[in-house]
């Protein structure tokens, strides 16, 4: 008897159904096999955002959850998965670096946020005309190696099934079936779509320093001579073609913060859409009608930090009829009658 059919071997199809092995639970994970958002994302965890340096929602919450997670992990596969690494935010304005001294006279903050360095602290190849500060408990996880060894870990237990997935192929009377399973539940763990981003993979003949930078866009150093900037958004073509415009405005911007970087060489280049929402929050929860459908998705940027928290909730809400934090539960939409772009397979 199969639990639960999840649709999707993205980070959130992936990590929700390892919470529900680690429970008891049969799970099935259905998927096309190819390259999905959470593949090429970053998996940046960044607990302070934005221009007004805002501490993520409930982030005191969701870090620990997310690095216990991902310890988990790396100790049952024999590989590291997180790379914690500090960051340093470049300041583009007079205005953020006030905002930041406003954050640093919070004691909330200074988990996250080191002292500010003024513009006269220089570091090689790098133009920091406004100072800048380090950033605390930052980091980004392998998202690939991941999903390949948690791939591996469903195969080898039957718990894996290419394919393509066809919603006209449910049957949901007089019980729920699809193509010869019957779950008690399918959850839908596909993605969102609202934003398209571009992400370069360059090699360089400069130095920089070992840790991560937050300029408007990101860098992250995969070793001396290698980095991943990202990422550009595009809210009108949501496919995954990469473009030259994308690229150019990614190299642009590079080049403003370090017009030294010498002898870059494109190494990759990879376009995807972000699973967003409207609201900047996850859409989790039951069909209104049909309760034997479920969702768990659209957790955009912020997935490597707040898919573990959120699978283990959606766990207990699934096993044990724990209600879900209004904040994410996707019945808020029904309840607010505010308008959004259904997905095609969970329409209100």
């Amino acid at each position: 008897m199969i639990d639960f059919l999840i649709i999707g071997q993205g980070l959130s199809g992936s990590l929700l159904a390892w919470e529900l092995i680690q429970r008891g639970c049969k799970i099935v994970i259905v998927d096309n096999g190819r390259e999905n958002a959470s593949q090429v994302a970053a998996g940046l965890i960044n607990p302070v955002t934005g221009m007004r340096f805002v501490k993520s929602a409930d982030v005191d919450t969701l870090l620990p959850t997310a690095k216990h997670r991902y310890s988990q992990l790396a100790d049952f596969f024999q590989q590291d998965f997180y790379i914690e690494k500090p960051m340093l935010r470049l300041f583009r304005s007079d205005s953020e670096l006030i905002n930041a001294g406003k954050r640093l006279n919070n004691p909330d903050y200074r988990a996250y946020l080191s002292d500010i360095q003024p513009p006269d602290n220089t570091i090689d190849n790098l133009a920091t005309p406004f100072g800048f500060l380090e950033q605390k408990q930052t980091g980004y996880l392998l998202t690939r190696p991941l999903l390949n060894c948690l791939k591996d870990f469903f195969t080898a237990n039957e718990s894996y099934r290419q394919a393509d997935f066809d919603y006209r192929d449910i049957q949901l009377q007089p019980s729920l079936r699809w193509q010869g399973i019957a779950p008690k539940r399918v959850i839908f763990c596909e993605g969102y779509q609202a934003v398209k981003g571009e992400i370069l993979t360059l090699e360089h003949q400069s130095q920089l320093p070992n840790k991560i930078l937050n300029y408007g866009n990101w860098l992250i150093p995969l070793n001396d001579r290698r980095i991943r900037i990202g990422a550009s958004f595009d809210r009108e073509n949501l496919n995954t073609r990469t473009t030259e415009q994308g690229k150019n405005d990614l190299l642009n911007a590079l080049n403003r913060i370090s017009p030294g970087l010498a002898h870059l060489t494109l190494i990759g280049h990879q376009a995807h859409v972000r699973p967003c929402t409207l609201d900047k929050q996850p859409f989790i929860g039951l069909h209104p009608k049909y309760k034997q459908l479920a969702i768990f998705n659209g957790f955009g940027a912020k997935g490597s930090l707040q898919i573990p928290w959120h699978s283990q909730r959606f766990a207990d809400t699934l096993l044990n009829g724990s209600p879900l934090p209004q904040a994410c539960n996707i019945q808020r939409y029904q309840e607010r009658k505010l308008g959004l772009r259904s997905n095609s397979n969970f329409r209100l």
